[in-house]
């Protein structure tokens, strides 16, 4: 799988994760600490997020990061 794939599976499934948990992009990023346009960027596979950010993310919605990352199994929801 391409780097470019794996962005666009991340970014899908960092969305339906935030929208299983019923927050809005501001909300995530607020929780999380990282800026909306961070989290804009990541859902729509514009960037590669850093390893604090991956971990900022899983934080603000509550989940560990191994259930971040696990974003083949995202697709069945």
């Amino acid at each position: 799988m391409e780097q470019k794939e794996i962005l666009i599976e991340f970014g899908v499934s960092l969305r339906i994760l935030r929208e299983m948990k019923k927050m809005s992009m501001q909300e995530l990023a607020d929780e999380a600490e990282v800026s909306k346009t961070t989290i804009y960027r990541i859902e729509n596979a514009k960037l590669n997020p850093t390893l604090s950010t991956l971990l900022s993310l899983a934080n603000g919605l509550n989940i560990t990061i191994s259930e971040l990352l696990d974003y083949q199994s995202h697709k069945k929801h």
